[in-house]
């Protein structure tokens, strides 16, 4: 079920964009890593993968192990985090690390600490804001969650194949927003999100339209607030109209989204709110 030997790094490791690092613990003590994961990503694709089981020097806790199956049976006559540390800081320390959420930062330093070693220092991106970003509509940004959206392949809770999907995560991500390694590291407290104000008159005028899939502030915005459309941030009360852009590539999971489900609510109570495709409102207001 799991490797019975973990692999050894090539020397001297190839230049990366970043690594991604994914644990697995044994116990609600975070620093309990038992199984460690980490995949080096350079120009969209891998270019190094390390895993290990550790002994955690810890007990085993039925709840962690119903989530990834690993038993203090795996871990007979495995490293300890103390001997792999090297390895991790050569792989981690200085360079662009990825972690799903920061769990498995918070865990790095934890064992670190347990173990009287030296913390690692590197530039720390969390995927999970990451996809949030990429991907707004969708309803979870849990790991499988994404896997399955993007089609990837993937088995859950298991550090390697954790640490690639979260890989793939970030080069999806660059790839649909187009935004590169840097900006997804750069602040972005101070992006304007200002919706564009309506026309004084057009076929829209009056309407009060959510966008489902596309920015408050990009192009499909602009195209109806120019039809006299004023957009809102989200579906409220006062909402008469929510858009499902031609640019979301949710799938089925648009009907699961927090909006989508608010107007089917209000609908459902008498409220005068309209769902309806980009193409079709478009359509409609050019004839």
């Amino acid at each position: 079920m799991f490797p019975r030997v973990y692999p050894v790094l090539p020397d001297p490791l190839p230049p990366v964009d970043f690594v991604v690092i994914d644990v697995e613990t044994a116990c609600s003590r975070v620093g309990s890593i038992c199984q460690i994961g980490i995949v080096g990503f350079r120009g969209g694709a891998e270019v190094f993968a390390w895993e290990t089981m550790l002994d955690p020097c810890d007990e085993f806790s039925p709840f962690n192990v119903r989530i990834h199956g690993i038993t203090s049976d795996h871990v007979v006559g495995k490293p300890t985090f103390a001997d792999v540390h090297a390895t991790v800081s050569a792989c981690l320390s200085g360079r662009v690390t990825v972690a799903h959420s920061f769990f498995d930062k918070g865990a790095l330093a934890a064992a670190c600490a347990q173990h009287d070693l030296p913390p690692i220092a590197c530039t720390w991106l969390d995927s999970v804001r990451v996809a949030k970003r990429a991907w707004p509509e969708l309803p979870s940004h849990r790991l499988d969650t994404l896997t399955r959206f993007l089609k990837l392949r993937h088995k859950h809770h298991d550090a390697l194949s954790d640490a690639r999907a979260a890989g793939m995560v970030v080069v999806r991500a660059m790839a649909h927003t187009g935004i590169d390694l840097a900006g997804w590291l750069a602040p972005v407290s101070n992006r304007g999100r200002s919706a564009p104000p309506p026309t004084a008159d057009g076929p829209l005028k009056g309407q009060r339209i959510a966008i489902l899939g596309a920015a408050r502030d990009g192009p499909l915005a602009f195209r109806l607030a120019a039809h006299g459309a004023r957009i809102v941030a989200s579906v409220g009360t006062t909402a008469t109209m929510l858009v499902v852009s031609n640019a979301q590539p949710y799938g089925r999971f648009v009907h699961a989204h927090a909006d989508y489900k608010r107007a089917e609510a209000l609908r459902r109570a008498g409220k005068p709110i309209e769902i309806v495709a980009e193409d079709d409102l478009l359509l409609r207001v050019a004839g």
